[in-house]
C-alpha cells in the first residue's frame, strides 16, 4: 500500500480539533449571562461543529482500521502517539457535556454517551500507565526513554478531570468523583515528568512546541470541575491562577509557534486557551470576580480567533497535501540504554 496514502496518516491526534470545537462551545455557553442570545446561539454553531468533526473524524479512524490495520498498530506501540487515542473518549465526554449544558441532564443520547466515554477514558488511562511500567518492549531490564514525556501525556489525565462536568449535572457524582481524583493524582505527576525531561534530554523538536499550551488545561479544567463540586472560592481562584500563568508561559513562545510550518500539534493551544476562558467566565459571574469580566471576554476572543485561524490553517493544509503525510523526525533519538545487550 502506497505510504503516501492520506487515510494511512489518520492519526487520533486529529481529535484534537473536536476538543478545541467543543471546548470553544463551552466557552460561549459560559457567555451567555452576559453576551445574550448571541452567545447561545454562536456555542450551538461550535458545538455542531464539533459533532460534524467527530463523525467524520470517527468514520475516517473506521476507514483506517479497515484499510491500515497496521498504522493503528503502529500508533498503539509508538512512545508518543499512543497517548493520543485518549483524545477520542474526551471529544465523547466533551459532547455529552455540550449536550447537557446546552439541552440539559435529559437531552437525548447524553447519559449513554458520557458512560461510554467515561468508562473508555479510565480504561485508556490505565492501558497509557501501564506502558510506564512494562514499555513497548517490555522485560524487568525496561527502562522508560524520556522522548515519551511530552505534554501530550497530559491527555489522558485531562480526560478524567472532564469527568464530573456532565456526570455530576447527570448525577452520577460518585463514579464522577472517583475519575476526578484519578486525573488529580497524576496531574502533578505528569508535570514532574515533563519539566524532568527538558533537564534530562532537552526540549522536543519546534514542531511540538504549540502542545506546551496543554500545561493550562489540567489547572483550568480541574477549577471548572472543582466549582462543580462547590470547593471553596480560594482553591478555584488558586486554579485560575496556575492556569493563567501557564498560559501566559507558553505564550512567550508565540512568536516562534507562529514561524512554524502548520501541523496537527497545533491545535494543542485549542482546548487550553478555551477552558482557560470558560473558568475565566464561571469565575467573572461570582461576587469576587466581577472585575474578571472584561479580561474573559477577551480570552474568549482570543480563543475564538486561534480556533478559527486553526481551522482555516487546517483546510489549506488538507488542501495543499501537508498534513495527511508521514511523520518526521522522532521526538528525540531513540538511545541504546547503557549496559543493555
Amino acid at each position: 500500500m502506497n505510504d503516501n496514502t492520506p487515510l494511512k496518516h489518520l492519526f487520533p491526534g486529529w481529535f484534537a480539533i473536536v476538543m478545541g470545537w467543543s471546548g470553544l462551545a463551552l466557552a460561549w455557553h459560559r457567555a451567555s449571562p452576559v453576551m445574550g442570545e448571541m452567545a447561545h446561539g454562536l456555542a450551538l454553531v461550535a458545538a455542531a461543529v464539533a459533532a460534524l468533526v467527530f463523525v467524520a473524524l470517527g468514520a475516517g479512524m473506521l476507514l483506517r482500521w479497515q484499510r491500515h490495520a497496521e498504522a493503528i498498530r503502529e500508533d498503539l506501540g509508538h512512545p508518543v502517539r499512543h497517548t493520543f487515542f485518549a483524545a477520542i473518549p474526551i471529544s465523547g465526554l466533551l459532547l455529552a457535556t455540550l449536550a447537557v449544558g446546552l439541552f440539559g441532564p435529559s437531552a437525548p443520547g447524553a447519559e449513554a454517551l458520557w458512560w461510554i466515554s467515561s468508562l473508555a477514558q479510565f480504561g485508556i488511562t490505565l492501558w497509557v500507565l501501564s506502558k510506564w511500567i512494562a514499555g513497548p518492549a517490555g522485560g524487568p531490564n525496561h527502562k522508560p526513554s524520556w522522548g515519551a514525556v511530552t505534554p501530550v501525556l497530559f491527555i489522558p489525565i485531562v480526560g478524567n478531570v472532564l469527568a464530573p462536568l456532565a456526570g455530576v449535572p447527570l448525577g452520577h457524582s460518585a463514579w464522577a468523583s472517583a475519575q476526578f481524583g484519578l486525573g488529580l493524582l497524576f496531574w502533578p505527576v505528569v508535570l514532574v515528568l515533563n519539566f524532568v525531561r527538558i533537564a534530562q534530554a532537552g526540549m522536543p523538536p519546534d514542531r511540538m512546541l504549540p502542545t506546551y499550551f496543554i500545561f493550562v488545561a489540567p489547572a483550568a479544567v480541574v477549577g471548572a470541575a472543582a466549582m462543580q463540586f462547590g470547593a471553596s472560592p480560594v482553591v478555584v481562584w488558586m486554579l485560575w491562577g496556575m492556569a493563567l500563568f501557564q498560559a501566559l508561559w507558553a505564550g512567550t513562545q508565540a512568536r516562534r509557534i507562529a514561524a512554524l510550518p502548520f501541523g496537527i500539534p497545533h491545535w494543542g493551544m485549542s482546548f487550553p486557551l478555551a477552558a482557560l476562558a470558560v473558568l475565566s467566565l464561571r469565575l467573572a459571574d461570582t461576587a469576587d470576580g466581577r472585575w474578571l469580566q472584561v479580561p474573559a471576554v477577551a480570552l474568549l476572543a482570543l480563543a475564538s480567533l486561534v480556533i478559527l485561524g486553526l481551522s482555516f490553517a487546517t483546510v489549506r493544509g488538507l488542501r495543499a497535501g501537508t498534513l495527511l503525510v508521514p511523520e518526521g523526525p522522532p521526538v528525540i533519538p531513540i538511545q541504546p540504554q547503557p549496559g543493555a545487550a
